[in-house]
């Protein structure tokens, strides 16, 4: 608790000195204040306390209480990152909902920390750096349940996570620098040390060697759900995107037939008749031309011979679309599950067969700006980042290019002639 001492001057009048520890701990840095009058010490040791060994808020050392002017404009962080979220133009409904969940599930967790140290709700003005970096490490460390230590209130977020809902977070507070007037000078998400996506130990993707993915195939007994396994790791295309593809998608004509991807299964707003619509791609560069190898070719020809122009290239028993769970469930799991009791020693996802698709390409030497189109990535950034640690085919050449250049061009002889003429 605070404590008030007696501070005598030389003109022979007393001075009443409050005492206290900000927060109460032992090691916590000390705070004073002087007061003239005994009564006026008194009232200020009690607010203290009653703030838990804090400075009251509002109140200014040596001045007193100070009303602070609010920001014009300023408001909850929560109802602003909603206002933001509602505002956003070229976004899919599912889209919306999803970063309206992250600002009421996530983001609604920030608080702002005063200087004096009281935790206050956090507004879009009062935000500072240090705060985001307390919601990362909350994020982070996730929040056991106080009655039952082994269980969770909040779960540790992953890494990818974090950086995913940090960039809507970043995203939101940038709109307060830019809007007009001017609510905020910076961004207090701009420095924030995030974690590592590489500080798990679980990997994320699964690679199939061509053995292993010929095992899964050979237990799907279902020859319609055995072509799209077979298209989606000999494309690379995404499950919304491959089977979305229709007949006037497809041209068998010329000297490389193409799939042209133009749409893609998405996911509807929450409380629609229909739980999936058709939309454009993810991005702008999924949008592409996908060449077909002569055995795809064969394939398509198969499957879309007396087909009309709309009808889906890959469908299901009853002549409709692929449903992700349908497959998954019925299709996809059962046949992983009969690799694996065989010998299969992973456990791929059905978007594996995309990565798997990427790693077949690197292996056989593909450039990764050729991959880069063919798997319709928007930045090559994305290609190096995901798959640029298999690109291990090119070591010998690598080595080789440097040892020449660290040659410089000089014959491996005159190097011991340079030598030892030094």
């Amino acid at each position: 608790m605070a404590s008030i001492v007696e501070r005598p001057k030389a003109d022979g009048t007393i001075t009443f000195q409050v005492k206290w520890r900000e927060g109460g701990g032992r090691t916590d840095p000390g705070q004073t204040e002087r007061f003239g009058d005994r009564p006026s010490a008194e009232q200020f040791k009690k607010l203290v306390d009653a703030h838990g060994q804090h400075w009251p808020p509002g109140w200014v050392r040596g001045e007193g209480f100070v009303e602070q002017p609010a920001t014009p404009g300023d408001m909850p962080f929560e109802q602003w990152a909603t206002r933001y979220v509602s505002r956003l133009t070229g976004i899919d409904d599912r889209t919306r909902d999803d970063y309206y969940r992250d600002v009421r599930l996530h983001l609604s967790l920030l608080q702002h920390t005063e200087p004096s140290g009281r935790v206050v709700p956090a507004t879009i003005c009062n935000l500072v750096a240090d705060d985001i970096q307390d919601w990362v490490r909350l994020q982070e460390d996730g929040l056991p349940d106080p009655e039952k230590p082994e269980k969770w209130e909040r779960r540790p977020a992953d890494p990818k996570s974090i950086r995913n809902r940090h960039g809507l977070l970043y995203c939101v507070v940038q709109a307060a620098v830019e809007a007009e007037p001017q609510l905020r000078t910076k961004n207090c998400c701009k420095s924030t040390r995030l974690p590592r996506v590489d500080d798990h130990t679980d990997e994320e993707m699964t690679f199939l060697e061509h053995d292993e993915y010929a095992r899964i195939r050979l237990e799907i007994k279902d020859p319609a759900a055995r072509d799209l396994a077979d298209w989606l790791v000999g494309t690379g295309m995404r499950w919304g995107e491959a089977t979305a593809l229709m007949v006037k998608d497809i041209s068998l004509t010329g000297a490389t037939p193409t799939a042209n991807v133009q749409r893609a299964w998405k996911r509807a707003k929450k409380g629609s008749t229909k739980s999936f619509y058709l939309g454009p791609p993810k991005t702008r560069r999924a949008r592409r031309l996908v060449a077909l190898s002569p055995d795809q070719a064969d394939m398509v020809r198969r499957l879309v011979a007396g087909q009309p122009p709309e009808a889906f290239v890959f469908r299901a028993a009853r002549g409709g679309e692929w449903r992700h769970g349908n497959y998954y469930n019925r299709k996809w799991v059962p046949a992983v599950k009969a690799a694996i009791e065989k010998g299969l020693p992973k456990r791929p996802r059905i978007h594996d067969l995309r990565h798997t698709h990427v790693s077949w390409l690197i292996a056989a030497r593909i450039p990764l700006p050729a991959i880069q189109i063919r798997v319709g990535h928007e930045s090559i950034s994305t290609t190096v980042d995901r798959y640029g640690h298999l690109v291990r085919g090119l070591d010998d050449e690598i080595t080789a290019a440097v040892q020449a250049a660290m040659r410089g061009g000089v014959p491996h002889q005159g190097l011991h002639a340079v030598r030892d003429a030094g």
